[in-house]
């Protein structure tokens, strides 16, 4: 991993099948080889460092004692997150400039680039990510 980076992560917007249904089966597999050799690259450069696209169906929990549970998938569905990379690069513009170099965009994916912060402004504890991830 790089000296002196920040972590980011890209959000996958915009993702789901139905944005892909106007490819022809040839198309789509060329996109999605496209799409794991943008991933490879910037994994074997040590920049990316996690990634995963995330399933279609998803459960919303609300209220003051998470009573609400509401499953989806939902008509908004297509401003959901489809997926995400872990980066781990020098700044918002390099961040920035890798979601650019994205395949999808040419077919309406939204590439959403957003730091992670530091610590949380509710005062909640950070813990290392090898950490959390242990558990």
């Amino acid at each position: 991993m790089e000296t002196n980076t920040t972590p980011y992560i890209l959000f996958f917007r915009n993702s789901g099948p139905e944005n892909y249904a106007h490819l022809s089966a040839e198309e789509r597999q060329r996109l999605v080889t496209r799409w794991n050799a943008w991933y490879d690259d910037l994994a074997a450069e040590g920049k990316a460092i996690d990634g995963t696209p995330l399933e279609l169906e998803m459960r919303i929990v609300s209220g003051p004692r998470g009573e609400r549970v509401v499953d989806g998938p939902f008509a908004e569905a297509k401003e959901a997150i489809g997926g995400y990379v872990m980066l781990n690069v020098r700044d918002l513009e390099e961040a920035t400039a890798l979601a650019q170099q994205h395949h999808g965009l040419a077919c309406g994916l939204v590439v959403g680039v957003r730091g992670l912060a530091g610590g949380c402004h509710r005062g909640v504890k950070v813990r290392e990510r090898e950490e959390a991830f242990a558990e």
